[in-house]
């Protein structure tokens, strides 16, 4: 019994081995989803939200640039809806949950030429209950958007790995199919 068990599971470990999945972030920091990583510097997003989503991205980013800062090549525009909906509502008319959602639309953008690589959207909510402190509710509500923030960073980071890992942002890579959306417009100071 136990050697048909080992010989099942070898027999399992071969067909899984050429089934071609391979690490995301193979070869490390000489890898092409590191190096591409390593090229990306976010712009500045407006807002208290918008400054969450940059430090987030930043610290995640961070780590493939080795300490260094941002990279020069590539440019993250980044634009944040920000809204929070009220729902369980009483008899009284007074809400008792809420939902706080961030919504973000994100461009990869070559900064030399200006030719948006990647257009992606990034979503993430969380529900708050409302209780009779109001400063318990704004605190609640602010800690719902610093999750929030890390999240929709973490998609955003994890869209582009995957955007690098399939060939798109090395220096002269041409996509498979070009970019369909429109523009965001750069934002303000740029």
């Amino acid at each position: 019994m136990r050697s048909l068990l080992v010989s099942s599971l070898v027999a399992l470990s071969l067909t899984l081995g050429g089934c071609g999945l391979r690490p995301l972030y193979a070869n490390g920091s000489k890898g092409a989803v590191a190096q591409v990583l390593a090229d990306v510097d976010v712009a500045p997003i407006e807002g208290h939200e918008g400054w969450l989503v940059r430090n987030a991205l930043r610290d995640r980013l961070q780590a493939t640039q080795g300490g260094e800062g941002a990279g020069k090549r590539l440019r993250l525009d980044v634009r944040l809806e920000d809204s929070i909906t009220g729902f369980g509502v009483r008899a009284d008319d007074t809400v008792t949950r809420e939902r706080r959602t961030l919504r973000a639309r994100y461009q990869l953008v070559d900064s030399a030429s200006g030719a948006v690589l990647l257009d992606a959207t990034a979503a993430q909510d969380a529900g708050i209950d409302v209780v009779g402190s109001e400063y318990a509710t704004i605190a609640a509500e602010s800690t719902a958007l610093e999750r929030l923030a890390s999240g929709v960073a973490d998609q955003i980071v994890a869209r582009l790995a995957v955007y690098a890992n399939r060939g798109g942002g090395q220096p002269g890579a041409v996509l498979a199919s070009p970019v369909s959306a429109p523009a965001v417009p750069a934002p303000a100071g740029q």
